[in-house]
């Protein structure tokens, strides 16, 4: 049987193949599309991330945010599948159904404690008894969890600005529930989300004018928030707004310790206060397992009754949980609506490969020294000179059950360090007594210039540490603990970065080799042989501007407007439209047998027409919404609705027709086109990051299968005209492209008083990097961006425009020779007669000799 996650990504499939269409808030589709280029690639969020938001939306839209337990019989109509599907298989629940009903169990599931015991149905007790929307979005470590989150809260706060009224409302405040410092600080992201890249343009300004983001620090009593206010987003600790009495010292006198509990109490209110005066509230809790499994008993119980609470105090919009882990002992938590697991992370080069590198060692305890001496030795063995794109060195994690296992190993390691030929000032210690010192150098590590390589740990370094320069972790003798400690320490190396190939490695004892392997399946439904044999089919890396000051393509590109088809009126003036005034018609009927109908009710009297009132408007909002529709100042428009309306109230109903009155004064449009010079630029390096070097730069991912199509200059082994290679690596789509321009380039050397420059321009559609982004109308109604594949640039000034397709696609509505995007094209070419020509080149394979000596022809052209 599908889970439920399943389902829904099969239905999400249909709805983004219908361009996310709703009738009622078509906005959202303009939000979702622009969440990838032109080319399909993604703009910013990756594909996990924008799978998971696409499942977010369409739950609030195409189902209207149901409850979990109404998702299931939706989707499952069939109550036996839903029952498998739910994990309620068990005769004992089945006979349940049998002789009650499928709702019957549900009643006994939340009412029955033995039931639920016995069948360790407490999730799904919490699951089913909630009042409100709460799902789960699971993604593995690394996939961007906190951005998701921002992602989510923007689109909802935009939503939420573009149609005001909406019923049901769109969130306008969002909450996040972090569980722990160490959390909270890795959530300070949300204030680095470029949010412009996640919305549209237009919907971006009023969104980031209104946008206020709160971190709750220690010490406040309150949230220091405007209570009522709209389009906040709080971040908080569970700890600070759960519903209970902070701790108070128990050596105080009664009156003291009394006065202390209140104050306690007055502070939690408060904060809750504060955040139940919001309206339109979505809560976020981050790492949700917090909420589930280990601690159902106790911390979920905390965040639920708070979460409660605030439902019952304001309109809790929807509850997003995300987390990593999924599952609980084996079994999948019924709530999870999107899953990404660490194989697919790994699969798609969100985390580092470890195919083939957990590393278990079989040893008794007393030659643990030996242990740790040769995870050090191996580790500078393989990564004494591996480093991250921006510089990092690797580093190696090793984590001690206690302080005092620390205390004893660290000597044996520092001799492993000293005999690497690194200094012992490489290692770096953090656990509850480590001094600032050392916690500020641990907060540091990310830094390029830290000089710390081993990094010894006790209780610290587990969820919410994101090192993307560790590439190693180690665990010391047996871990003996109750939660995902083993799992959480093991994995923290597989956080990956663009530009890295190098793959992790885990260094486990025998012992700690069977807890991590029972934690992954019990986590995230996979084994630890099949992360050792899970290969990357993706991978990444960093594409550098390598010439910043290209000369711009000059062009004539047709601007479009629309006219008016006569002059504005001199003066406007108003007809005042007939009342029609809606009435009900009351008739009163008594109790009598018609003998000619055989009724049994009879009208008694006639019909009485009872008269409504109409909703009215004064004249200045009157002229204020005309004067907007039809692009006019205001004042003539306002004087006319006073000539004819005087002091009166304008019936909202005459609204439409003095509309029409307005529109035949002004005439009928028109569409002219004339040109519009402009100078293109090839590439923006403003658009690219700018690295610590003074380099720009942009990450990019490609399948790992076309590695052969990554091309740096050094690929070209005769280029005396040095073409090409504006930024680096050049990163080909396909096998024509590279062939097209290998060939190319070998021509354009024979001719290089002809020739200013080439470069391949298809990779790169942002239209913050490049402005050779041509306009075309797609079937859907809608403006589209295509970027042709080439540019070449001739020492006269003239520009080839050169697009390579599959031979399958020469009749394509969009792609083909006689597509849009070739009309489009064509157009600018027959404005710019002599300056700009434009050729598609069809090859499967290799491209043509006709297809190159067209090129040729162009650039030897008087």
């Amino acid at each position: 049987m599908a889970e439920l996650h399943e389902i829904l990504a099969e239905r999400v499939s249909g709805w983004r193949t219908s361009a996310y269409k709703h009738e009622a808030h078509p906005a959202i589709g303009e939000i979702l599309a622009h969440a990838r280029n032109e080319d399909g690639t993604s703009r910013y969020l990756r594909e996990p991330q924008i799978r998971a938001l696409e499942t977010y939306w369409y739950l609030r839209l195409v189902e209207g945010t149901p409850r979990i337990g109404e998702l299931y019989e939706r989707l499952i109509p069939r109550p036996m599948d839903r029952l498998k599907a739910l994990g309620l298989n068990a005769p004992e629940l089945t006979e349940i159904v049998v002789n009650e009903s499928y709702e019957g169990l549900l009643d006994r599931i939340r009412t029955d404690d033995d039931l639920v015991r016995r069948h360790r149905l407490e999730g799904l007790r919490e699951t089913l008894t909630l009042d409100y929307a709460s799902y789960i979005l699971a993604l593995a470590m690394g996939a961007g969890k906190t951005i998701l989150v921002g992602a989510i809260v923007a689109t909802e706060f935009a939503m939420a600005l573009e149609y005001p009224d909406a019923a049901p409302p769109f969130v306008e405040n969002a909450i996040v529930f972090a569980p722990g410092k160490t959390i909270i600080e890795s959530l300070r992201e949300l204030a680095r989300i470029r949010f412009d890249d996640l919305l549209p343009p237009r919907l971006h300004a009023p969104f980031a004018a209104s946008l206020k983001l709160t971190f709750t620090r220690d010490g406040e009593r309150d949230i220091p928030v405007t209570r009522g206010s709209r389009f906040n987003l709080v971040v908080t600790n569970t700890e600070k707004i759960a519903i209970r009495a902070k701790p108070v010292r128990r050596n105080a006198g009664f009156l003291q310790l009394t006065a202390l509990q209140e104050e306690a109490r007055e502070e939690a209110n408060l904060r809750l206060q504060t955040l139940a005066s919001l309206p339109h509230l979505g809560v976020f809790s981050d790492e949700a397992h917090h909420t589930y499994g280990q601690s159902l008993d106790t911390e979920l119980k905390r965040v639920r009754q708070t979460v409660d609470y605030l439902a019952d105090a304001t309109n809790v919009i929807a509850v997003v949980n995300t987390t990593g882990t999924p599952y609980f002992k084996r079994q999948p938590l019924k709530d999870v609506v999107v899953w990404y697991g660490l194989a697919e992370g790994i699969r798609d080069n969100i985390l580092k490969e470890v195919a083939n590198n957990v590393y278990a060692y079989d040893f008794d305890d007393a030659n643990t020294d030996e242990f740790v001496a040769e995870i050090v030795s191996d580790f500078f063995a393989t990564y004494a000179d591996h480093a991250l794109p921006d510089g990092s060195p690797a580093k190696l994690a090793i984590y001690f059950p206690q302080t005092d296992d620390l205390a004893e190993l660290r000597p044996h390691i520092e001799l492993a360090v000293t005999r690497a030929g690194l200094d012992t000032t490489t290692i770096l210690t953090n656990t509850s007594l480590s001094s600032v010192a050392e916690v500020d150098a641990f907060n540091r590590l990310n830094d390029p210039g830290s000089p710390h390589r081993v990094i010894l740990l006790v209780n610290k370094g587990t969820e919410g540490w994101n090192c993307p320069s560790l590439f190693a972790t180690a665990l010391a003798r047996r871990l003996r603990t109750s939660n995902n400690f083993v799992l959480q320490a093991a994995t923290r190396c597989l956080r990956q970065v663009p530009g890295n190939d190098r793959p992790a490695r885990i260094y486990l004892s025998s012992a700690n080799r069977g807890i991590l392997d029972r934690q992954l399946q019990e986590t995230y439904g996979a084994s630890l042989a099949d992360l050792d044999r899970r290969h990357r089919v993706s991978a990444s890396t960093f594409i550098r501007v390598r010439k910043s000051d290209l000369p711009p393509m000059k062009v004539n590109r047709p601007r479009r407007e629309m006219r008016r088809t006569q002059a504005a009126p001199t003066a406007i003036t108003f007809t005042r439209p007939p009342d029609e005034v809606a009435s009900l018609t009351r008739a009163v009927f008594d109790l009598g047998l018609s003998a000619a109908s055989r009724r049994v009710l009879r009208q008694a009297g006639d019909a009485l027409s009872l008269e409504i009132g109409f909703d009215t408007v004064d004249a200045y909002t009157s002229a204020t919404t005309l004067a907007a529709a039809y692009r006019l100042e205001i004042w003539p428009v306002l004087d006319a609705l006073r000539t004819t309306y005087g002091d009166d109230a304008i019936p909202v109903v005459h609204l439409g027709a003095l509309a029409r009155q307005l529109e035949e004064q002004l005439g009928g449009y028109e569409e002219t086109t004339t040109d519009e010079p402009a100078e293109l630029s090839v590439l923006k390096p403003e658009g690219f990051e700018l690295t610590p070097d003074g380099e720009r730069q942009a990450a990019i991912s490609y399948p790992a299968d076309r590695e052969r199509l990554i091309w740096p200059p050094e690929r070209i082994a005769e280029n005396p005209g040095g073409y090409g290679f504006h930024y680096v690596p050049y990163n080909f789509d396909s096998g024509p492209e590279s062939d097209f321009f290998e060939k190319v380039l070998r021509d354009l050397n024979l001719a290089r008083d002809d020739v200013s420059d080439i470069y391949f321009t298809g990779a790169i559609t942002d239209p913050k990097k490049t402005d050779l982004g041509f306009e075309y109308a797609g079937a859907d109604g809608r403006t589209h961006r295509y970027t042709p594949d080439f540019a070449i640039h001739t020492t006269d000034d003239r520009w080839l425009l050169v697009e390579i397709k599959m031979t399958a696609r020469r009749r394509d509505a969009v792609e083909g020779e006689d597509g849009v995007k070739a009309k489009a094209l064509r157009e600018l070419e027959e404005r710019n007669p002599g300056r700009v020509a434009y050729r598609i080149v069809f090859a499967d394979e290799l491209v043509s000799q006709a297809d190159l000596a067209a090129v040729r022809e162009f650039v030897s052209a008087p």
